[in-house]
């Protein structure tokens, strides 16, 4: 039951966090559609670029990360923390 739940809980954080990645990005898309100054705009469509990189690289980075957290098994007595430790 716990981890049936936990699948279910899993898949809509993983939408939810996408989601709000897409409709931000959609929000920045507007905000720079909607400018008059040409530098403005190639600089806002600059950052409107290296924000989607980030939200959408950072939710592919999140979802196994946070999938792996909770159907993980338990760590050897000993085992160091993370995988970078």
């Amino acid at each position: 039951m716990k981890k049936i739940l936990a699948a279910v809980l899993t898949a809509l954080l993983i939408v939810l966090i996408t989601l709000a990645a897409v409709f931000s990005l959609v929000e920045a898309a507007l905000n720079v559609a909607a400018m008059t100054s040409p530098v403005l705009r190639a600089l806002a469509l600059c950052a409107e670029l290296v924000l989607g990189i980030l939200l959408l690289l950072s939710t592919v980075y999140l979802a196994p990360r946070i999938a792996v957290r909770i159907y993980g098994g338990p760590r050897p007595p000993g085992a160091s923390p993370s995988p970078g430790a």
